[in-house]
């Protein structure tokens, strides 16, 4: 790989973090982040796994050191096994890091390939250890068929942190036990207030519950105490001591994160997102189609000085989506 100039933005933020939408496809239907009956891009319409790993290896010449895979599910897509392994042979070459965030639900089956490409850990999406409540929220879920994918990433050598969003009249008062239940089987929990992305079938004012008022019940039952740790992305950590885990809060709307953003997004059709709160974004399968690699290198040079100081998302009863693209295009 060539050398070339470093992501730095207008803010003067280095830009580290690139996580990548391998597909907008998924196969659970989570009511706060996507529609019951959804629309999905055409195949036609997307990278080709050549081209997502193309473009990833010249961020990492950029200075890109952490990628995350994602989607939707990025284990529905077929051959992303493939593409970790690839990826995978950048670590201690440029990347410092590869990891992934599913829904576990294939994890049995690929846990192996993924440790065999160097994933070291994962983030799972987990809102609730009740089989009802798990089902409702997906729609259609199996929890026990997660655990066990869980399980085998577990056994595969693999560190996981459970992502719960945090739903009011659904699992606010199940937090408590999802920590308890993470410390006991050696998991970091991140908690994430709901986010204003893309129109749903409910009003995410009904769902919205503050992080600070959850911390506070949390403080009531277990010794919190504020960690250093970071992993790149926008959690605060608090280490639990009656387990020694650690917890972390993700909250965009009560306590915002943008001024140290390093990150990035790359959508499975090749868009690249400077916010996930803000429609700015660049073409890089287009770049990388008509002009290659010179192109894309133009393309990040021209989308940096355009990258936002800060999202502008907000929870107002009949309010607008912040941005009209679901999660799962953008990738979590």
């Amino acid at each position: 790989m060539s050398c070339a100039p470093s992501l730095i933005d207008a803010h003067g933020r280095t830009i580290r973090y690139l996580r990548i939408s391998v597909t907008d496809r998924c196969d659970l239907r989570c009511r706060y982040c996507m529609a019951e009956a959804m629309t999905f891009l055409p195949r036609s319409k997307v990278l080709s796994l050549e081209e997502i790993a193309l473009i990833a290896e010249r961020f990492v010449a950029r200075g890109i050191d952490k990628i995350r895979l994602s989607g939707g599910e990025p284990l529905v897509r077929r051959g992303v096994t493939e593409l970790c392994q690839r990826l995978g042979r950048m670590i201690g070459g440029g990347l410092s890091e590869l990891t992934m965030t599913t829904n576990a639900t294939r994890l049995r089956e690929h846990a192996p390939a993924l440790a065999d490409a160097g994933i070291r850990r994962i983030n799972v999406s987990l809102d609730s250890l009740d089989p009802e409540i798990f089902r409702y929220v997906t729609r259609h879920g199996d929890v026990a068929q997660v655990l066990d994918g869980i399980a085998a990433a577990r056994d595969a050598g693999m560190a996981i942190k459970i992502n719960m969003v945090v739903l009011k009249g659904l699992n606010e008062d199940h937090v408590g036990d999802m920590l308890d239940w993470c410390g006991r089987e050696g998991h970091d929990l991140s908690l994430i207030e709901t986010m204003p992305l893309g129109a749903i079938d409910e009003d995410r004012t009904d769902r919205f519950v503050p992080l600070t008022r959850v911390f506070d019940t949390l403080s009531d039952r277990f010794t919190l105490t504020r960690d250093s740790h970071q992993t790149g992305g926008p959690a605060r950590y608090w280490r639990v001591a009656e387990h020694g885990n650690r917890l972390g809060l993700i909250s965009p709307l009560t306590a915002n994160f943008c001024a140290g953003c390093n990150r990035v997004r790359l959508t499975t059709e090749g868009k690249l997102y400077l916010c996930l709160g803000h429609d700015d974004h660049v073409d890089l399968k287009d770049a990388l189609r008509e002009g290659g690699i010179a192109a894309v290198d133009a393309a990040l040079d021209a989308a940096l000085p355009r990258k936002p100081a800060a999202h502008d998302f907000r929870i107002e009863t009949g309010a607008a989506p912040a941005v009209a693209r679901h999660m799962s295009v953008t990738g979590g």
